[in-house]
C-alpha cells in the first residue's frame, strides 16, 4: 500500500497516460491509484467545502466520495484522449473529480423539482423573496409588490406556458439548465432558443 502511495506521488504525465492506457496489470493499478487519489480530494470537497453537508456523518461522506470517486474516475478514462498536459495529470483529474461531485449534488438537490408547478398562472416569488434587507419600509414593500404583478402580466400574456416555465425555472428560481431541460424532455439547445425566444418577446 505504501508502494502504491508512493508510485501515485511520483507518476509523471506521460507515466499516468502510459499506465492507464497499457498493459492490463499496470493500468489496474493506475485506476485503483487514480481512484483513490481522487476520493481524497472529493472527501476534503465534500467535508470542508459543502456546508450543506455538515450534517452527514463522516461515514455518509466516505461512502459519497468513493461513488463519486468511480464516476470521476470513469468520465477521466473517457475523455483521456483530451488530456493536453497543460497541466499536471492529476490538476487536471481533480478538477473533473470536483465537477462530477457538484453535478451530482445538483443533481439530487433538484430530483423532487417539478415543472408542473410553474405555469403561466403560477405567481412570481412573494416580495419579501428578493429583498436583501431584512426590514422594508411599507412603501418599498407596496412598491415591490406592484412592480411584480406587473412583471408576472406581462409575462404570461407575452409568453407561452412553456416559455414562461423555463424563465421562471432558471431566471427566478436559479434551477440549473439540465435540469428544465431534462424536466421539460428536450436539451439544452433547445432550451436556449426557447429562452431567447422568450426574451425577443
Amino acid at each position: 500500500m505504501i508502494e502504491s502511495f508512493w508510485m501515485t506521488e511520483q507518476r509523471t504525465n506521460e507515466q499516468w497516460l502510459e499506465d492507464l492506457t497499457g498493459p492490463a496489470d499496470r493500468q489496474a493499478q493506475a485506476l485503483e491509484d487514480l481512484r483513490a487519489r481522487l476520493k481524497r480530494s472529493i472527501l476534503y470537497y465534500l467535508s470542508q467545502e459543502r456546508s450543506d453537508l455538515r450534517g452527514l456523518s463522516l461515514q455518509e461522506l466516505e461512502q459519497m466520495a468513493d461513488d463519486l470517486a468511480q464516476d470521476a474516475t470513469l468520465r477521466i478514462i473517457d475523455n483521456i484522449k483530451n488530456f493536453r498536459g497543460e497541466s499536471l495529470f492529476t490538476t487536471w483529474a481533480n478538477r473533473i473529480a470536483i465537477r462530477v461531485a457538484i453535478s451530482d449534488l445538483r443533481r439530487a438537490r433538484y430530483k423532487d423539482f417539478s415543472l408542473d408547478d410553474m405555469t403561466a398562472e403560477g405567481d412570481l416569488p412573494p416580495s419579501n423573496a428578493l429583498d436583501n434587507n431584512h426590514s422594508p419600509t411599507p412603501e418599498k414593500s407596496v412598491e415591490r409588490a406592484d412592480v411584480l404583478a406587473k412583471i408576472n402580466r406581462a409575462l404570461e400574456e407575452a409568453l407561452t406556458e412553456r416559455q414562461y416555465q423555463a424563465i421562471a425555472a432558471i431566471a427566478l428560481k436559479g434551477i440549473p439548465m439540465d435540469i428544465v431541460a431534462e424536466q421539460m424532455g428536450t436539451n439544452r439547445n433547445a432550451l436556449y432558443k426557447l429562452l431567447h425566444d422568450a426574451r425577443k418577446k
